[in-house]
């Protein structure tokens, strides 16, 4: 019963999550956010003392239960193990723990956290990795199967749903996104939770705590009979039945134990204070019927296996085509133009906030309704979000990056604070103006600022051109999205490292 408790509770935090960073429309953020901001690395950059401490007490009376109900990432991970097992059953054995791997990179990880490398405290954190593969592998296929709807459903005369664009945000965000699914699929197939108990920061603070823990499981040493049956289904590797003893530090509270043994010799109770530990109670009985005990199951060589995935996709929709643009200048993709500093969402006060509290998760970019931000293929910053104006601008009444962050890299702003916010500032490129280049009065840039910050004054040359006022732009890059000219816009907005409040 407790295990099929435990994989409901888990099966809906997966299923919710993960919908999360489906979600294109914006409603769900409002009902499940908190999901996101109750996991522990955000909560922790983010100084949420309230899910912290929640989370310490929950490890300290139940185990690191987190592990293996609240974190995506491991709840995936037990998906990948369970089709495992479905292949070959009995594939686990004990194993030493890797502590020196274990707590070298827990040390590198915290040294990193605190120097603010933010690309390498993205690679580590498991909600992050998950929020990355669920965005780069999970969302497109996601979004074809709703503009396959809108299809269907345009040709029966309804627009119940509508078609969204799909395209690639970030080549070297997705290629980590299927390294890392790959390298999980690998270790979860043939050696259940390696990962968690060797490479996961966050695993190796809770297994910390958790051999503390006040509820365990427990082998009763008088009912075990030495099957080997816990042992060679614990995808933790953390029972040993020559000892009798169970790892805490890796235990994930699975309860798959449990259900396998037959004897009920293994239970899930509270901590047998002023005992001696199980390791050490049962050594003298291990060693003295060592002799008469038949080793009936020894685990043979793991038979290679491999995984492969087809992904398949739909037709995308046609949109009816279209040649000009008012008559200016011909329709083709823009190209992004080179800025000298990066563009940061409103909210994120500055670069280095940014940096040192973004776990590039991914839920900003699969939130933003507008498809400006996308993740940065800066070395420095990799994987955080940065703000490019090709497909959109930053809609001064949109704040839905700053609601859904969950690391407080994004802090929450209303739509008046954002509208003073200053993250960058446009700058006019006469090469690319239209009316210099075709002699084509435009002034469509100066139209179409939400703020003023751009006026049309007379050029040396006799045509109207326009004229930035840098103490009024607040960078939203409606002028750069929206100016006429082709590839490359007449006017771009260049970052500012630290915001402004006008």
């Amino acid at each position: 019963m407790l295990r099929k408790i435990r994989i409901i509770l888990a099966s809906v935090c997966f299923v919710l999550l993960t919908l999360l960073f489906l979600d294109f429309t914006g409603v769900l953020h409002h009902y499940l956010g908190w999901l996101a901001k109750i996991q522990l690395l955000p909560a922790v950059l983010a100084l949420n003392v309230a899910v912290i401490v929640l989370l310490v007490l929950l490890t300290l009376l139940l185990g690191r239960v987190y592990c293996s109900v609240i974190c995506p990432l491991g709840i995936m991970q037990d998906l990948f193990a369970w089709a495992g097992r479905k292949q070959k059953k009995n594939r686990y054995s004990w194993s030493p723990a890797k502590t020196v791997l274990r707590w070298t990179v827990w040390g590198v990880f915290v040294l990193v956290l605190i120097l603010g490398v933010g690309s390498a405290v993205a690679l580590l954190d498991p909600y992050a990795a998950y929020g990355r593969i669920a965005q780069n592998l999970l969302s497109p296929l996601w979004r074809w199967g709703n503009n396959l709807l809108a299809l269907i459903a345009e040709r029966a005369g309804s627009y119940a749903f509508y078609p969204v664009d799909v395209y690639l945000k970030s080549l070297p965000t997705f290629l980590i996104a299927v390294v890392t699914l790959g390298a999980l699929i690998y270790l979860a197939w043939h050696h259940g939770r390696t990962y968690c108990n060797t490479i996961c920061p966050v695993g190796t603070t809770l297994g910390f705590l958790s051999r503390f823990s006040w509820m365990r499981p427990i082998i009763d040493k008088d009912k075990c009979i030495s099957c080997k049956l816990c042992e060679k289904n614990c995808k933790a590797a953390c029972i040993h039945i020559d000892d009798q003893s169970i790892d805490y530090s890796r235990c994930v509270v699975c309860m798959d134990c449990i259900e396998k043994c037959s004897k009920q010799a293994i239970s899930y109770g509270p901590r047998p204070f002023g005992k001696k530990a199980p390791a050490a109670a049962n050594k003298a009985k291990t060693e003295s019927n060592a002799s008469a005990r038949s080793d009936k199951d020894s685990m043979g060589r793991r038979e290679f296996l491999t995984l492969t995935a087809a992904l398949t996709g739909t037709a995308l929709l046609e949109a009816q085509s279209k040649t000009v643009d008012g008559g200016l200048a011909a329709i083709i993709d823009k190209k992004a133009p080179k800025r000298n500093t990066p563009i940061v969402p409103p909210g994120a006060l500055g670069i280095r906030h940014l940096a040192k509290h973004c776990t590039g998760c991914q839920l900003c970019v699969s939130a933003c309704p507008t498809h400006v931000l996308r993740p940065s293929t800066d070395l420095q910053h990799l994987m955080q979000p940065v703000s490019s104006y090709e497909k959109g601008y930053c809609r001064p009444e949109c704040t839905r990056c700053s609601e859904v962050c969950p690391a407080g890299a994004i802090q929450p702003i209303s739509r008046a604070e954002k509208s003073s916010i200053q993250i960058g500032h446009a700058v006019w490129v006469k090469e690319n103006c239209i009316p210099l280049t075709n002699g084509d009065s435009c002034g469509h840039c100066a139209e179409v600022c939400p703020v003023g910050a751009i006026t049309m004054v007379r050029h040396e040359s006799g045509v109207r051109v326009p004229a930035v006022n840098d103490a009024r732009c607040i960078g939203c890059g409606a002028c750069e999205n929206l100016c006429p000219a082709r590839p490359f816009s007449a006017i771009y907005v260049e970052g500012h490292e630290i915001h402004k409040n006008l």
